[in-house]
This record gives C-alpha cells, sequence and structure tokens, in this order.
C-alpha cells in the first residue's frame, strides 16, 4: 500500500529530518497542482538545503519558537540518554 501524498506527510518527514522524502513528496505535489505557491516555496527551501553540503541534519523549518524549543529540549533529551548509556556499559 502507498502512502497518501500530502503537504502534511511532507511536514512530518521535514520535522523528522527526512528532508529527501519531504522534497520527494513536494515534488509529486507540484505535479499534481503546479500553481501552487506554497508547494513551490518549499521545493525551493528543501532544494537549497539539500543541494548544500550541511554539517546539521536538523529539520531547518520550523512554525514557531516554541517548535524550535521542543524540538531542540527531545534532541538533547536523547543526548542525556545515550550518554547515561555509554557510562553504563
Amino acid at each position: 500500500m502507498s502512502p497518501i501524498l500530502t503537504k502534511t506527510l511532507a511536514e512530518i518527514y521535514l520535522k523528522q529530518g527526512h528532508l529527501k522524502e519531504a522534497y520527494e513528496i513536494y515534488q509529486a505535489l507540484s505535479k499534481k497542482d503546479p500553481n501552487d505557491q506554497e508547494i513551490q516555496k518549499r521545493l525551493n527551501e528543501l532544494r537549497a538545503c539539500i543541494e548544500q553540503p550541511s554539517i546539521e541534519k536538523t529539520p531547518p523549518f520550523f512554525h514557531t519558537r516554541e517548535e524550535k524549543i521542543r524540538f531542540l529540549k527531545k534532541w538533547l533529551e536523547n543526548i542525556q540518554k545515550r550518554k547515561k548509556r555509554r557510562i553504563k556499559i
């Protein structure tokens, strides 16, 4: 069963750091509706991120400051958990 391609699914991939998957979904959506400016904007943003080599692999797009803070806190939590596992070994 193939997934239903939507902007929402693309945003989920994007927030999880799966830039290429998000880009592919936006490409498919663009073929269906080439006049959608929001889709074209996202495609351009993602293309720039994918083509540009970058050390940082976190999602570059956040709608609000709180969203960014939540993401970074979760990231820090995961780092701290990994550190604790290494210490126990």
